[in-house]
Formats: C-alpha cells, structure tokens, sequence
C-alpha cells in the first residue's frame, strides 16, 4: 500500500539524506548520548555496592522480594515487543507506513531485549552464578528447576533476542550496502564487512525477500508467546491479583502499548536532529499514535474487567487486594496507572492531538511513566498484600540502590540505542522506495511540447 505523496522526494534524496545522519553529529546529539552515558555509569557504581554489600542495600522487605528489579524487567521486555508488531506483523499486511518508522523499532527491540535481560541476573544477587539458569546437562547434575519463573524468562529472553537480532541485521544488509558505496575511510570498511557481500543482484533480492518473509513469520508468534511466558511468571501463582486468566492477553496488549510510545518517544527527537521530516512525515507520527490508542484501549479495557471480577467473583482476598490497590497506601501508584494509561491517551481520539507532535511526545512519555508503574502496581502492591495477609504486612520503600539501577538501565538502553542510529541507517533506504511513487519519464527532447503532439521517451 503506498504512502501519501511527498513532493520531492526522490530515490536518490532517499539515498542521501539518510546517508548524511550517518555523518557529523549535532551537539543535541553529544548532549543526549553524554546524559545517556552519565545514567549508565550511576547504575554501574550502583551495581558495584550490590556486588560488595550485597542486595540487602534494595528495599527489599518481607513478602516484597520482587520489586524494582522485577518491575523493569518486565517493562524492559515490554517495550520490545513492537518492534516485532511494527516490523513483521505489518511487513505480513503490507502496511505501506511502517517502512519509514520500522528500523528505529527494530533496533529498539534489539536494546531493549538487551537491557532486560539485565534485570534477571542482578536479582539473583550472585551473578557469577547465572549460568545456573541455563538449563544444560551437566556431569554435576545441575539441573534447572523448570518450575521456576527465572528458567521461563532465561527462554523468553534468549529466544525473543536471537531472532529479533537476525531480523534487524537482515533488514539492515541492503541499506548498509546503500551507504557503503557513498562512505570513506573506516565507515567504508565497516560497511564491506557488514554488507555481507551484497551487489543487489535479481539473485540476491529473489533469496533476501523470501528470507525477510519467513523471518517475519517466524517472529510474529514471539509477540504472542514471549510476554505470555513472562505474564506466567505472576499468573501461576495463587497470590491476589495474579491468579487471572487475563495476565496473557493483558500483559501482551501492555506491552505493544508501552512499545508503541516508546517508539513515538524515541523517534520524535531522532527526526528533528537527523532533519528527517521528509521522510518521516506527520502521516507515520498519525498511524503510530491510531495503534498506540487501539492498545491502550485494550489495556483501559483490562483494567475494569480486573476490578470487576474482583468484585463479581466475591473472594474476600480478590476485593480486598483491588481495595488496597485503590485506596490503600499504595493509591498514589495505582492512580498514576490508571490516568496515565487509560484516560490520558483519549486526547488521542483528536486528530489534532495525533498530528502534533509536542502533545505526542508528551503524552508517550506519560504512557511510558504509567506502563512502568502498572508493573509496579502488580508486582509490589500484590505482595504487600495487608488486608488479606496481615501476618505478612509490609510497607515497601524503593531505596537509591533500586533507583540507581533502573537509571543505569535507561542509561544502557539510550547509549546503545545512539549510537546506532549514528553508525548505522536509522530508516530503511530499500523499503522507504518501495513506496514512493515511481519517477515519470521526462520528454525526450525539451523542443518538443504537449501541443505539437510530440513523442515522449
């Protein structure tokens, strides 16, 4: 399906203007990736006080043993998730749009997924000891505990990043062979390298396009099945307010609304310093923010239907854990949830709300602040659990090891994420053409006009 029209926008500006974001930085580049690298090292001193002292240093506090680090985990493998709906469930539908915008998820997904997996061995406390995880055979009989939520999420993780990082390397061959023909010095042999080889022969293209294809198929159950496995992590047990057919559905549904925003939140920025605004237009800004609705009224959707069922079903233990939701001390959270997720994205519903890209911006950043706190709301509120568990009564207070962890995580996320789309094509060059309406053939000789009923070539 083919784009709006873009005057002047040909193949060979195509080309160059997404060759040039691989040139000279901006100083609001220096400034990001420079903010990027500071968090990232306030989570590195932070993690070398856990490695010394211990996880006593989190807020860590009976029954509250899953916590920050939890939270981020599965907000981290959230916001992976649509770049695998942006990238192969709209390849497989032919959504004409995505191709503009697909790259900056792709390569979010790769990082992300990255940063996630993170979240898993510094829970553990001895992560000299994650190799424990892996469920391998071995002549000590170490054998993984299947059971176990942490084995679950070593699969997702491992899975979700080896095929999310060959579908973005794939993606990335013909546009990387694009730039090296245009780059010098050491770009150029960093190009020849990852180019793989490629000439752009009718041969190459035949098994490239077939491969992409499959590769899409492949990866599009992941969106289902990934955070499925992760929302088990909390749906197996029997604690009030995990124990609820809804967690997969749920969980997956949140997790494509998280990543959409993020994707509006990451891409915002990138095209104004990269002056991308032909090429990323407010018609891809408008299709992102329809989806990021959709999602979020899925997700609005799910939030009365939990309540409803806590109050339909009569389990004293389900109405109690709800309440404490709402009204307990814990309000503050659950409230941000609820007006960040599923009452502040109705703006959406305006098209002049969804074409500017300020309110956009700010709203995916709202979205994502709220996404993050769903996580927190089901992880620790459900934990504390006072009113159905008084013997087990905690107040839970995050304390700056929690939060110096989860600023290296953003750290980690960002830098990597930078310098990407510096040193490699941030939008693709191949697919972007394919939707741009081919160029008309001029008149083959200037002399001979429409009147006089000239040939053209």
């Amino acid at each position: 399906m083919a784009e709006p029209s873009r005057s002047g926008v040909t193949y060979d500006y195509v080309t160059r203007t997404i060759a040039r974001t691989l040139g000279a930085p901006a100083r609001g580049y220096f400034l990001l990736l420079g903010a990027a690298v500071f968090l990232l090292a306030i989570g590195i001193v932070t993690l070398l006080y856990l490695l010394r002292y211990g996880l006593g240093l989190a807020g860590y506090s009976h029954p509250v043993y899953w916590a920050v680090f939890i939270t981020c985990f599965v907000f981290w493998v959230g916001i992976a998730h649509s770049g695998t709906l942006i990238s192969a469930i709209l390849f497989l539908f032919r959504s004409g749009w995505r191709t503009a915008v697909y790259r900056t998820a792709e390569a979010m997904t790769v990082f992300a997924v990255m940063t996630a997996g993170l979240f898993p061995l510094i829970h553990i406390g001895r992560q000299w000891y994650f190799y424990w995880l892996v469920p391998y055979p071995n002549e000590r009989g170490l054998w993984p505990n299947f059971k176990s939520p942490l084995i679950w999420d070593e699969f997702a993780i491992g899975t979700y990043f080896t095929v999310s990082t060959v579908f973005l390397i794939m993606g990335l061959i013909p546009d990387v062979a694009a730039v090296r023909d245009l780059a010098t010095g050491w770009r150029k042999k960093l190009y020849t390298l990852t180019s793989l080889g490629w000439t752009g022969t009718n041969e190459q293209w035949r098994h490239y396009t077939r491969g992409y294809l499959y590769l899409a198929a492949l990866a599009t159950p992941l969106v289902l099945s990934v955070h499925s496995v992760v929302s088990w992590d909390f749906a197996m047990a029997i604690v009030p307010g995990w124990h609820a057919t809804i967690f997969a559905p749920y969980f997956v549904a949140g997790a494509i609304y998280s990543g959409v925003a993020m994707v509006i939140t990451l891409l915002v920025p990138i095209r104004r310093l990269f002056h991308l605004e032909e090429l990323v237009t407010h018609h891809h800004f408008e299709n992102l923010a329809k989806l990021c609705l959709l999602t979020g009224s899925i997700v609005g959707y799910a939030y009365v239907c939990e309540y409803f069922i806590a109050w339909y079903s009569g389990n004293p233990n389900e109405r109690a854990a709800f309440w404490y939701r709402a009204f307990g001390p814990y309000w503050w959270a659950s409230w941000t949830m609820i007006i960040c997720n599923a009452f502040l994205p109705l703006l959406l519903w305006f098209k002049s709300v969804r074409t500017n890209l300020t309110a956009l911006f700010v709203i995916s950043i709202f979205v994502n602040i709220g996404m993050w706190f769903e996580r927190y709301v089901i992880i620790v509120v459900s934990l504390a659990g006072e009113p159905y568990a008084p013997w087990a009564n905690a107040v839970y207070n995050p304390t700056w090891a929690d939060w110096g962890i989860m600023a290296g995580s953003f750290g980690w996320f960002f830098m990597w994420f930078l310098l990407f789309v510096k040193n490699f094509p941030a939008v693709s060059i191949s697919e972007v053409k394919e939707v741009l309406a081919p160029p008309r053939r001029q008149a083959a000789r200037s002399g001979r006009g429409a009147g006089g009923g000239g040939q053209h070539a």
